[in-house]
C-alpha cells in the first residue's frame, strides 16, 4: 500500500526539470477536463515540453483553466493557435465530431499532434486523415493517437507472454460506474460521435487487435443499450460485442458508461490453444502439452493498479491414444510498473514507476517529432484498422457508424 501512495503521489506531484532551450511548446484546443491528466501533467517532468497556450469556445473557462494550471498564453480561438509559430505542437482533446476538422487544419499549419482518442469519428475520416499527403513529406508533422496505455510497460510485458498465432479467444472488459458519467455528458451526443464504444470500447477493441496482432474479419454481434430520445438517441451506454478473427479465433469485448457503483478493474484475457513442447525426458510414446491463458488486469491506467497473470496447464498424454497420464497447472503473476522492473529485454528502456501512461507517451512523441528512436508507436495504418473496428460494430448494432464531419469535403 505504501509504494501505491509513493508512486500515485509521485506522478501527480512529478520533479520538475529545467527546460531545455529547444523545448518543443504545446497549444491546447480546448479546456478539457483530460488535459491535465493526459499532458499538463506528464509535461511537467519533461525536460523538452513547456505548454505555452490554450483556447476554448469560451475565453473565461479557458482563462480560468490557465490560472489553474499554470498556462502562460490564452489565445481567443483555436486558429490563432494554429497560426501562432511560437507553437509547435498541438493536443486536441475536443469532442470525437471536432477531432477530424481540427487535426487537418493543425497539420496544414505545420503542427505536430497529440490526437484524442479515438482519432475521429469513423474509418471514412481515418483514411482521409491519416493519408493527407502533408504527413508523407520528409520533414512532415508527427501525428498520434494518443491511446496512451499502450504505451505502459504492463502492455510491453503481457504482449511478450503471448503467442498471437497460438490465441484462440480473446476477452475485454471496462466500465465506468454510473456516478461517473452524466446524461449531458459529451459521451452521450450523437451528433458529437459519442457512445461507450468511442468512450471505452476503443480501449477494449484496440486490446483485442493487440492479443491477436490482427483484424477482426467480421463483427459476429454486438448488443447495445441505446439511448431513446434526442441527441443520445444513438448514443450505446454500454455494448457487448464479439468479432471473429483470421483462422477462427473470437475476441468479445464489453463496457459500460452506466455500471455499477463500485468501481472495477478493466481486463484483457488471452486464451492459448493447446500445442505440443519438447521434451526430451520423455518416452517416445508420450509428448507434453500445454496451454496458457494470459490476464492483464488494470489495462487502461496500470499506474494505479495493475497485475499480469500467467496460467499455464500442462498435460502429458499417449501419441497413440491421446489419454491423459498426467495434468497441472502453473502459476505466476506480474507488475511492472517501469521498464527496468519488468527486466530482461526491456530493462534499459527509459521510465519511471512514477510515470503514468500519459508520460511514456509523451517520452516517444518527443523522441519521434526529434527524429530519434521510439520503442512503440501507433502508426497511421494502426489507427486507420482501429476505426474500421468500431464502424463494424455500429453496424452490427443497428446503431449505424458516427456522422461524417463535413470539413472532409475540403481534403477529399
Amino acid at each position: 500500500m505504501a509504494a501505491m501512495i509513493g508512486r500515485i503521489w509521485g506522478a501527480f506531484n512529478p520533479p520538475t526539470p529545467a527546460k531545455s532551450k529547444d523545448a518543443l511548446k504545446f497549444g491546447i484546443l480546448g479546456a478539457a477536463n483530460i488535459a491535465p491528466l493526459a499532458l499538463l501533467g506528464p509535461a511537467k517532468s519533461h525536460p523538452e515540453i513547456v505548454i505555452q497556450a490554450v483556447a476554448a469556445r469560451d475565453r473565461t473557462k479557458a482563462e480560468k483553466f490557465a490560472k489553474s494550471n499554470n498556462v502562460p498564453e490564452v489565445k481567443n480561438s483555436y486558429q490563432e493557435i494554429l497560426d501562432d509559430p511560437n507553437i509547435d505542437c498541438v493536443f486536441i482533446p475536443l469532442a470525437n465530431s471536432l477531432h477530424f476538422e481540427w487535426a487537418v487544419r493543425s497539420i496544414r499549419a505545420g503542427k505536430h499532434v497529440l490526437l484524442e482518442k479515438p482519432s475521429v469519428s469513423n474509418s471514412t475520416e481515418a483514411k482521409i486523415l491519416f493519408n493527407m499527403p502533408e504527413l508523407s513529406k520528409h520533414d512532415s508533422p508527427v501525428l498520434l493517437e494518443a491511446f496512451h496505455n499502450r504505451f505502459y510497460p504492463a502492455w510491453s510485458v503481457f504482449r511478450s507472454l503471448i503467442n498471437p498465432a497460438d490465441v484462440i479467444h480473446v476477452s475485454s472488459d471496462s466500465m465506468i460506474p454510473w456516478w461517473g458519467t452524466g446524461k449531458d455528458d459529451i459521451h452521450f451526443n450523437y451528433n458529437l460521435a459519442g457512445g461507450t464504444m468511442m468512450a471505452m470500447g476503443t480501449y477494449n477493441f484496440a486490446a483485442l487487435r493487440m492479443a491477436f496482432d490482427a483484424e477482426p474479419e467480421e463483427c459476429l454481434s454486438c448488443n447495445v443499450t441505446p439511448g431513446t430520445e434526442g441527441v443520445h438517441k444513438k448514443c450505446d451506454y454500454d455494448f457487448t460485442a464479439k468479432f471473429r478473427f483470421p483462422n477462427g479465433a473470437i475476441g468479445e469485448a464489453h463496457s459500460t458508461l452506466k455500471g455499477p457503483t463500485i468501481w472495477t478493474p478493466s481486463h484483457v484475457t488471452a486464451t492459448h490453444k493447446k500445442v505440443v513442447i519438447p521434451d526430451k525426458s520423455l518416452p517416445a510414446s508420450q509428448e507434453k502439452v500445454q496451454s496458457r491463458e494470459v490476464t492483464l488486469h488494470g489495462m487502461i491506467h496500470g499506474i494505479f493498479w495493475h497485475r499480469i497473470d500467467v496460467k499455464d496447464v500442462f498435460e502429458i498424454r499417449s501419441k497413440d491414444s491421446g489419454s491423459v497420464i498426467k495434468k497441472w497447472t502453473e502459476s505466476k503473476s506480474h507488475k511492472t510498473y517501469s521498464f527496468n522492473e519488468a527486466g530482461g529485454e526491456f530493462a534499459d528502456l527509459p521510465g519511471e514507476t512514477n510515470w503514468m501512461s500519459y508520460r511514456y507517451m509523451l517520452e516517444q512523441f518527443v523522441n519521434r517529432i526529434k527524429g530519434r528512436k521510439t520503442q512503440h508507436w501507433v502508426s497511421r495504418e494502426d489507427s486507420i484498422a482501429q476505426m474500421k473496428m468500431l464502424d463494424m460494430a455500429y453496424e452490427k448494432s443497428g446503431l449505424g457508424p458516427r456522422p461524417t464531419s463535413t470539413y472532409t469535403s475540403s481534403v477529399a
